[in-house]
C-alpha cells in the first residue's frame, strides 16, 4: 500500500521504509508529490504528528504517516523536545546556497553545540540523562476520527564529546549503556532493533495488522 510519509529527511525515509517494509507498506516523501511541510505550532510530539499526517492525507487524498521525534533531556526540562531539530538558531547567511541534505548537516551541528554548551556544568553520566522520543501517527484520510499512534522510547546519556559517523542528528551524542556505544556508532540494522523509531514501528506495525488489514492485504 502506497502511503505518504509526511517529511522531506531522506534519512528518515530509508529508516522508516525498511522499518514499516514487512507490513507491506511503501513510503513516498511528501515532496515527491510536491506537497509543502506543515507547520509544527504544538509543544507535544503527538501534536504535532497529528497534524503532519492529516496536512499530507489531504493535499495527496492518499494515507499518510508522520513521524515527530526528538530528544529530550532531564536536565534541561525536557528540552529540547519538539524543537530538536532547530535547536540552535542558524544565521541566514549559512544556508545560502546549501542544499537540503548540506543545511541539515550544518543545522546538526549546530544542535549539538548548543546541547554540549548547555550541559557543560553536568559532569556525571548521571546528571546527563536522556531519551530519544518518536511518536508515529498514521491516517487513512485527513479526517479519519481513529488515527493510529504509536510510542517509542530509547534512554541513554548525552556524551561530553560525539563518538561516531553514522546517523544523524543528535546521534554521536547519544550513549546507549545497553549496548555499549554512541547511537552513531551502530551498524544500521543493530540502530533498526534498538531504536526509538524502531520501537515506534513495531508498534506501528501490530496495529496497521489489526485496523488497516482490510487495506494493506486487501482480497484480490
Amino acid at each position: 500500500m502506497r502511503v505518504v510519509l509526511a517529511s522531506n529527511n531522506a534519512k528518515k525515509l530509508k529508516e522508516l521504509g525498511a522499518l514499516l517494509a514487512p507490513a507491506g507498506v511503501e513510503l513516498v516523501t511528501q515532496g515527491s508529490l510536491g506537497i509543502a511541510e506543515a507547520e509544527e505550532p504544538h509543544h507535544t510530539f503527538i501534536e504535532n504528528a497529528l497534524a503532519k499526517a492529516r496536512h499530507a492525507a489531504r493535499a495527496s487524498g492518499l494515507p499518510a504517516l508522520a513521524d515527530d521525534s526528538g530528544l529530550c533531556v532531564d536536565a534541561l526540562g525536557g528540552a529540547p523536545g519538539v524543537y530538536s531539530a532547530h535547536y540552535a538558531t542558524l544565521p541566514e547567511a549559512v544556508a545560502d546556497g546549501l542544499d537540503r541534505e548540506d543545511l541539515r548537516a550544518r543545522q546538526d551541528a549546530a544542535n549539538n553545540a548548543k546541547l554540549l554548551r548547555a550541559l557543560a556544568d553536568r559532569i556525571e553520566p548521571a546528571a546527563r540523562s536522556a531519551r530519544f522520543v518518536c511518536t508515529l501517527v498514521a491516517v487513512r484520510s485527513a479526517d479519519d476520527p481513529e488515527p493510529l499512534v504509536a510510542f517509542g522510547r530509547w534512554p541513554g546519556q548525552i556524551l561530553p564529546a560525539a563518538r561516531g559517523a553514522g546517523g544523524f542528528g543528535y546521534d554521536p551524542l547519544m550513549w546507549i549503556p545497553a549496548l555499549g556505544a554512541s547511537a552513531a556508532e551502530l551498524a544500521t540494522d543493530v540502530k533498526n532493533a534498538h531504536s526509538h523509531r524502531a520501537r515506534a514501528a513495531a508498534e506501528m506495525l501490530r496495529q496497521l495488522d489489526a485496523a488497516w488489514a482490510h487495506l494493506l492485504h486487501p482480497r484480490a
